[in-house]
């Protein structure tokens, strides 16, 4: 079973970072590829943002965020990060964390993911 939780969202002003992370108090994190998705508001769709393969050798970003995030995974801690440099006021969404069976190059839209988190919101101000 995956039971997984984010934290670390807040406000940030433009141009500054946030790190979020995502903690699985299951016992099968390490066999999971996981992603980061968000979610703007005015009811857009949620939106591929990042994944990682199980072993954390493998991942892929969306355009948007390239150069600017960084995921990554402590499959020791059970727990996946998000790195969050260079921040614009469009990155203001919902951030969800999700474990998904497929490999990381087939984990970049939401129909891969099995289980979510609840979200953190993240909010960045100009």
């Amino acid at each position: 079973q995956v039971q997984l939780e984010e934290s670390g969202g807040g406000l940030v002003q433009a141009g500054g970072s946030l790190s979020l992370a995502c903690v699985d108090s299951g016992h099968t994190f390490s066999i999971y590829t996981m992603g980061w998705f968000r979610q703007a508001p005015g009811g857009k769709e949620r939106e591929f943002v990042a994944v990682i393969g199980g072993g954390g050798m493998t991942t892929y970003y969306a355009d948007s965020v390239k150069g600017r995030f960084t995921i990554s995974r402590d499959n020791a801690k059970n727990t996946l990060y998000l790195q969050m440099n260079s921040l614009k006021p469009e990155d203001t969404a919902v951030y969800y964390c999700g474990a998904s069976r497929y490999n990381s190059a087939n984990s970049r839209s939401e129909g891969r993911y099995d289980y979510w988190g609840q979200g953190t919101q993240v909010t960045v101000s100009t």
